[in-house]
């Protein structure tokens, strides 16, 4: 890594560091246009194509140009401040967009997944009450599906990406484009408040129906800790996370602090199955110098001959999403001599806890809390426990509430007070600390397994597992059992080569004894060829934890808990 690149003391930032939330601020004005100001003709993305061979580049004043154009149509439209759009387009330049343009009015933009179906479009669209719907050509097939649904009445503007042909009831994008404006004017616009509203994000509901998480417009500012000291960002930067546009990930990598410090994105419009062979060639042909990819998109590469690649303009390697497993970390550092750098967040927030390029890794740890962020770890009663001690992440919001985390469960006002308690933000999830203040992940509240007497977290178990090589991706839960009352199950995916068998179940179990204390070892596995996950691609342990259920109430009259 160049000197340049790491020359902040952790903790004297930690020190100095203030947040500076104008009364005004406008992401798409304020950045990208000033970007397109400052250097006009520096590439501020690069789109590349599923094959991996297209690639078109837009500069930062080509973007701000085509933002005004958006702006304008959906002015035309009569979209106002304050309307909801739901944004449904994969990794194409029409997302920004759309999306910058919306935010230039402030519009708020819903952006969702293209693994979304019909059914999660029309939740979406009753929930929010959206006014209209963006979105491209392999997904208006699932609007139209439910377009007549009363849930979807609130629906006025039908916006249409790349058509293949004319369709009925929708309006061309590129027509609207072709007939719109490149300039806008600020001052005819209603400014926005750094407390508006600035886009809704829907949770991965892992544990029930998504919720809708509202973000401010300063949510960008918080944004600028995640590029500039947990990605190690600067203007020279070229950075490639590995995100689908609907995913909350995609502003945190792909938007917002990345173009605050005037670095180049890359997206790649991954359709299908992820190759990693086509990922790999990306990192090559296009000179990545920073990557973030989810866990399980490093266990893909490091099955793939990963020296025979030129990787030599990557600098930093990060991961995010779901924890990642500490065997994971060494294989790709024994291929590419570099570290993955983990980091913790949510939908809810920025980067509160990450590990930084001038600090010593622990593998399998989060790292320490980041700049701007007091976190710790706290009990129920608004307490900081000591070092080794289980409890909840906890954020300070009291007396000042940090730009980067959500408004409120935006409709749900019980489910927004059950996570703030006093100063506290509760995060949900669980960890402790070790005594030099890294933190651990245990699992998410609702997760963590109480068997025999013990607290037990699923990560830990799941990160044993994945060391075997057998394994290609376990998901670890409590399951009902009639002397114990709970046990630890796990479900696992095997790799190629590998087959269901006694003999494999009790090579596993012995394994997990050996790398983590014994009490924790599944007392019961189950094969599966695939786990039940949310659209944004979590394992959803509450359908396991369902199934487990199911399973035993076939034999007995009651759960034993």
């Amino acid at each position: 890594m160049s000197e340049e690149h790491n020359m902040y003391d952790y903790e004297k930032v930690r020190e100095d560091f203030e947040w500076n939330v104008p009364e005004y601020y406008n992401f798409s004005f304020d950045e990208l246009d000033e970007r397109a100001k400052e250097m006009p003709d520096k590439d501020a993305l690069i789109s590349i194509d599923n094959s991996g061979e297209k690639a078109e580049k837009h500069t930062f004043k080509e973007l701000s140009e085509l933002s005004n154009k958006f702006a304008n149509v959906l002015r035309n439209m009569g979209v106002e401040k304050g309307d909801r759009a739901m944004v449904l387009i994969h990794r194409i330049p029409e997302w920004y967009v759309a999306v910058l343009g919306m935010m230039k009015l402030g519009v708020i933009p819903i952006p969702t997944p293209n693994l979304a179906v019909s059914e999660d479009i029309t939740y979406r669209i009753e929930r929010s009450q959206a006014s209209t719907i963006v979105t491209d050509w392999s997904n208006h097939e699932k609007v139209d599906k439910v377009r007549d649904k009363d849930e979807m009445s609130s629906l006025n503007n039908y916006i249409l990406v790349n058509p293949e042909e004319d369709k009925e009831g929708w309006k061309n994008f590129d027509d609207l484009m072709e007939k719109a404006s490149p300039e806008l004017d600020r001052d005819e616009i209603e400014k926005t408040r750094s407390d508006d509203p600035l886009l809704i994000y829907f949770t991965s509901g892992t544990t029930g129906q998504p919720k809708m998480v509202l973000h401010t417009h300063s949510y960008p500012l918080g944004h600028e800790v995640t590029a500039k000291y947990v990605q190690d960002l600067k203007k020279d930067d070229i950075n490639w996370t590995i995100a689908d546009n609907g995913w909350a990930k995609a502003v945190w990598g792909k938007l917002f602090g990345q173009w605050i410090v005037g670095a180049t994105i890359v997206q790649q419009n991954i359709t299908g199955r992820f190759d990693p062979k086509k990922a790999l060639k990306v990192l090559q042909d296009h000179n990545i110098t920073t990557f973030c990819v989810p866990p399980t998109i490093y266990k893909m590469m490091i099955n793939e001959d990963v020296e025979s690649y030129d990787l030599s303009s990557l600098r930093h390697c990060l991961s995010a999403g779901e924890p990642l497993n500490p065997d994971v970390i060494d294989k790709w550092e024994e291929y590419t001599g570099l570290r993955i750098y983990d980091y913790y967040g949510q939908t809810e927030s920025v980067a509160l806890v990450a590990n930084y390029p001038n600090m010593e890794v622990k593998a399998g740890s989060m790292g320490k809390p980041t700049p701007g962020h007091d976190v710790d770890i706290i009990n129920d009663d608004q307490e900081r426990l000591s070092a080794g001690e289980e409890g909840h992440i906890g954020l300070k919001v009291k007396p000042e509430r940090p730009p980067g985390l959500f408004k409120e469960y935006w409709k749900d006002e019980d489910k927004t007070k059950s996570v703030f308690e006093g100063d506290w933000y509760y995060t949900g999830d669980k960890a402790y600390k070790d005594e030099d203040g890294y933190f651990w992940f245990v699992g998410r509240a609702d997760d963590v397994i109480k068997a025999s007497g013990y607290r037990i977290g699923p990560f830990e178990v799941e990160s044993a597992l994945q060391e075997h090589p057998a394994v290609q991706e376990p998901a670890v839960i409590g399951a009902p059992h009639e002397v114990r009352g709970k046990i630890v199950k796990a479900y696992v995916i095997l790799n190629d080569g590998y087959e269901p068998s006694e003999e494999l179940k009790k090579e596993l179990q012995d394994h997990v004894k050996e790398v983590t204390a014994p009490y924790k070892y599944p007392r019961e596995i189950e094969f599966v060829e695939e786990l039940p996950k949310t659209i944004s691609g979590k394992i959803r342990r509450t359908e396991l934890r369902e199934r487990a259920e199911e399973k035993y109430l076939k034999d007995h009259d009651q759960l034993p808990y």
